[in-house]
């Protein structure tokens, strides 16, 4: 699968992708500060992957949310989540955000979207969710553009 025209644009341009970490890592530090667990930090960034088909993401994130403690059958449901009841109020709020965002094209954010996040995220949780969201569509579109290579 991997086509060796392909352009890795991480390595073509370092330091835009420098900056692309330096954002992911503040945006990280929001989000502890907004009082975000890191398990769910984890899971946003699998779902937004999962939505945008990132094979390299998927592992890498799936990975780094084993190693902190997530339980293996919140990440096997997680395209499910809301037929769950695996999840918190606070995880489906961030949740069903952070599809919206990465949806954008299917309809925007919507007003019910943004308020149900809003009924039970605060506002620096909402605004880091939706840092989350936009870094990780952003990894995924570098990743897939390069063709991160997955597997053998």
């Amino acid at each position: 699968m991997t086509d060796p025209q392909r352009v890795n644009i991480g390595e073509q341009h370092p330091a835009a992708y420098k900056t692309l970490i330096a954002l992911s890592a503040e945006v990280e530090k929001a989000a502890a500060a907004a009082g975000l667990d890191p398990l769910l930090v984890e899971l946003l960034r699998i779902r937004t992957s999962q939505i945008n088909g990132c094979a390299f993401c998927l592992r890498m994130h799936t990975h780094d949310a084993l190693k902190k403690g997530e339980n293996p059958d919140r990440i096997a449901v997680l395209p499910a989540w809301a037929e769950t009841g695996y999840f918190t109020d606070t995880d489906r709020a961030a949740l069903r955000l952070t599809e919206a965002i990465t949806r954008v094209p299917d309809g925007h954010v919507s007003d019910e979207d943004f308020n149900a996040a809003a009924a039970i995220l605060t506002a620096d949780q909402i605004s880091a969710v939706a840092w989350l969201a936009t870094v990780m569509n952003a990894f995924n579109r570098v990743a897939i553009t390069s063709r991160y290579p997955v597997g053998s």
